[in-house]
């Protein structure tokens, strides 16, 4: 019972983590704000979400392993299934952002040059697509914890 108190948690503020970044980046990246500390703000914030990103993969994985319903029991639901299919979705939308972000930053640095204002909205258009997707993740999961999809 503690331990899946402890995985609960450590899920969970994996998962607050993430969207507190996503949010972060959207929040930047807007063309009326875009600055040279706004670009090195982006990549470092970024990075955060990656991170937070691999940490809500790792400790839902762990939950699922090690949690009190089973592997079979997470798996053997099509819920799940549709939880990881909308973060892999998120997590591809994700890689063009990240790119854009880092050639921002190199080319800040080369000559001081600031991102065009249509490639700052297609950022942040990306960004804004990821943090809807990932708010339909939770909607899949309270459904799956109360035993839908079985």
């Amino acid at each position: 019972m503690i331990l899946e108190a402890f995985l609960a948690y450590a899920h969970l503020l994996a998962i607050l983590t993430l969207v507190v970044f996503i949010s972060s980046e959207a929040a930047l990246c807007r063309p009326e704000w875009m600055n040279a500390k706004v670009v090195e703000r982006l990549v470092a914030v970024d990075r955060v979400y990656a991170g937070a990103a691999i940490a809500v993969l790792a400790t839902g994985l762990v939950r699922t392993c090690l949690g009190v319903k089973g592997t079979a029991w997470y798996w053997g639901n099509p819920l799940l299934h549709v939880k990881v299919a909308l973060f892999v979705v998120a997590g591809l939308l994700s890689i063009k952002p990240t790119l854009m972000f880092a050639r921002w930053r190199k080319a800040l640095r080369a000559d001081g040059s600031l991102p065009p204002e249509a490639d700052v909205r297609k950022a942040r258009k990306l960004v804004m697509v990821q943090a809807h997707i990932v708010a339909l993740i939770p909607l899949a999961a309270v459904f799956l914890a109360r035993g839908f999809g079985r």
